[in-house]
């Protein structure tokens, strides 16, 4: 089956190519995917989990830049994957160039993709793959454009990929039970009953008042 998807980058072509050719700088900012191995530096391993309705996946697997044209600013890749639990694999096609937009650049990827075992029955409808393809994709921006709207400084590069991981798994804003108590909000203590008072009591008294 083909299909087609679209996702801007707030950066000129000349600018945005080689940030989306650092496969190991923009690995973590897409979503469910875990780069395991840089074979080449045309040839990546890795692994990323779909979900495909209600059915969730993980395919491990290898992708290959078959052809890179700097100047003209696109790229045709080759990828396969089988799933961890052998329900089936996947072979996908893909090209990709960036042309300009009123934003800075839009990237047009065209896809070829193969399901073949179980995966393939659950998968089915190509508009369930294009719409699961476009929901990764725009995930995928939206955490590049926060990585790049916070640039690492020099030898940062590893804060870079964890505040990628933040925006993909949702931990950017997820307050801890820590933040909360630096926060003030900590639990009202009962009071204790009259007959229990007396020293214990005449302590939490005092630690009161001096508190601010």
């Amino acid at each position: 089956m083909e299909f087609d998807n679209a996702f801007e980058v707030p950066l000129p072509p000349e600018q945005a190519w080689p940030v989306l050719m650092n496969i190991q700088g923009i690995a973590p900012c897409m979503p469910g995917a875990q780069l395991t191995e840089v074979v080449d530096d045309k040839t990546y391993k890795g692994n990323i989990g779909v979900r495909l309705g209600p059915v969730a996946l993980t395919f491990a697997g290898t992708v290959v830049f078959e052809e890179i044209d700097n100047a003209g600013h696109s790229a045709r890749v080759r990828a396969q994957g089988n799933d961890a639990k052998g329900r089936g694999a996947a072979q996908a096609k893909a090209t990709f160039r960036l042309e300009p937009s009123a934003t800075g650049s839009k990237v047009l990827v065209h896809t070829d993709l193969t399901l073949s075992g179980a995966v393939a029955q659950y998968g089915r409808g190509v508009g369930m793959i294009q719409a699961t393809a476009s929901a990764i994709m725009n995930q995928f921006a939206n955490n590049l454009k926060k990585q790049l709207a916070n640039p690492p400084a020099e030898g940062a590069e590893a804060g870079a990929e964890q505040r990628c991981r933040d925006h993909r798994h949702g931990e950017v804003g997820d307050h801890s039970d820590a933040d909360r108590r630096r926060a003030g909000r900590r639990r009202p203590q009962p009071p204790l009953p009259p007959a229990r008072r007396g020293s214990a009591g005449v302590a939490r008294a005092a630690a009161g008042g001096h508190r601010r």
